[in-house]
């Protein structure tokens, strides 16, 4: 490390433990006041070499809440995200200029963005509306909860609602049953969204998902084989103390809520860091501050647990295990914890390629599809590794959601609808093609 790096990275990782500590001094009054991301950008960052690299990675683990890696450092000639406030900005983008590293400005004010996002009325009444209006903006944990019981209710031979667990704080870990028939041994899809409780476009994009396929019942022809032949479970909101964390104090919050080890105040573990498979071989850390904080062992998150424990019970019926994370526009399969490709790598890339190219028909969004750790970076202890190589299921896939990094976490409410239909018909295509193997 450069003495300059080496001199920043102290300073940052100083005002990143002395603001953890006024919080939790305060007797966490902090915690609960909606953080403002006024004047926070967002920079795009261009390592052309393995010293940028590595000068990134050490930047990143300064810990710092307002130096926030959108995405992580990976790769040479791979771009880096990072959401900064206007006093770090101005030293990052002097370390980046004294080390002639490329940057651009891709977010000129996080909070703008955050209104464009936001852009409806938090107090309108959304229960009971149609699925186009309610998905024309995003919605709380409980407004979700109400809008999956409707479609139970309006669709009450083919759709239940049933809790796997609770979460940290006790939320109800709802999850949407879609069956038609009484086979209780059909074939399994899981869907789920909310892993990271910044990524919103996620949950609404498996709730739109589970609305089509009920929607469509009897209509469409293909959808009504699918649903008979398939048992589909969608689980929206994997981390709902998160995601409403990220709603009523820090937007950008992506940990569950959990207390941890840390004595000066973090909180929370990275779900997606959590799963005990490969736990802890690379893109995780042991830090409870964190972005990437995988716990201090494996499944110390409730919400995760009650997952495996649903799907490890199911795991031989389970034909296709798809977890939703936003964003980069990419169809990622195992692994993510090495750079080396699984023994099914040809047939899943085969059947991604399926749904990416089904994706692609309606807007012309393009995904790219490969490993996690060919396309994105190293990140051990996810889910879809787990389901992967622990479950034994072979299609499990992760999808980045839009967009490639305009918006980046705060996709505007617009284009809740296009990312829906765009997935749907991608995950349309994904089942008929997976069952042609069973």
């Amino acid at each position: 490390m450069t003495g300059k790096l080496k001199q920043l990275s102290l300073e940052l990782a100083f005002a990143a433990l002395c603001t953890i500590w006024l919080t939790s001094s305060a007797g966490g009054s902090e915690e609960n006041k909606k953080k403002d991301y006024n004047n926070f950008k967002v920079l795009r960052v261009y390592p052309t070499n393995k010293q940028h690299v590595d000068l990134l990675h050490n930047l990143a683990e300064t810990y710092d809440p307002d130096v926030d890696f959108w995405v992580s450092p990976s790769y040479i000639n791979r771009s880096v995200d990072i959401m900064l406030s206007t006093e770090r900005r101005l030293m990052v983008e002097e370390l980046l200029s004294n080390n002639s590293i490329q940057k651009e400005v891709m977010i000129e004010n996080v909070a703008k963005a955050i209104e464009i996002e936001q852009g409806f009325d938090e107090n309108d009444e959304l229960v009971g509306r149609s699925p186009p209006t309610f998905f024309s903006s995003y919605h709380r944990l409980d407004e979700i909860h109400k809008y999956m019981k409707s479609l139970e209710s309006k669709y009450p031979k083919l759709a239940s609602t049933f809790s796997i667990g609770k979460s940290f704080e006790g939320q109800d870990l709802l999850v949407l049953k879609i069956r038609s028939g009484k086979d209780t041994k059909k074939p399994i899809i899981w869907i789920d969204g909310g892993t990271h409780g910044r990524e919103w476009i996620t949950s609404a994009t498996a709730l739109y998902v589970a609305t089509k396929l009920l929607d469509e019942y009897d209509l469409d022809d293909n959808v009504t084989k699918l649903l008979e032949f398939y048992e589909w479970y969608i689980h929206p909101v994997v981390n709902p103390d998160g995601y409403e964390y990220s709603h009523t104090t820090d937007r950008m919050w992506r940990k569950t809520r959990s207390w941890t080890i840390s004595l000066i105040g973090c909180r929370g573990v990275d779900p997606n860091r959590n799963w005990p498979f490969k736990w802890n071989y690379g893109g995780a850390s042991i830090s409870p501050c964190s972005y990437v904080y995988s716990g201090l062992i494996p499944f110390t998150e409730p919400e995760i647990k009650a997952i495996a424990n649903f799907i490890f019970d199911h795991k031989k019926r389970v034909k296709l295990f798809l977890t939703l994370h936003s964003y980069s526009q990419m169809w990622l399969t195992p692994w993510g914890w090495t750079n080396e490709l699984p023994s099914d790598y040809t047939d899943q890339v085969k059947i991604g390629t399926v749904a990416v190219r089904a994706l692609r028909s309606l807007y012309g969004t393009s995904f790219k599809i490969g490993s996690t750790s060919e396309l994105l970076y190293t990140a051990s202890g996810g889910s879809d590794d787990w389901a992967y190589g622990y479950a034994g299921i072979k299609y499990s896939f992760t999808a980045e959601l839009r967009d490639t990094g305009k918006y980046g976490f705060v996709l505007p409410s617009n284009q809740i609808i296009p990312s829906g239909e765009e997935l749907w018909i991608a995950v349309k295509a994904l089942a008929s093609e997976i069952r042609k193997e069973i």
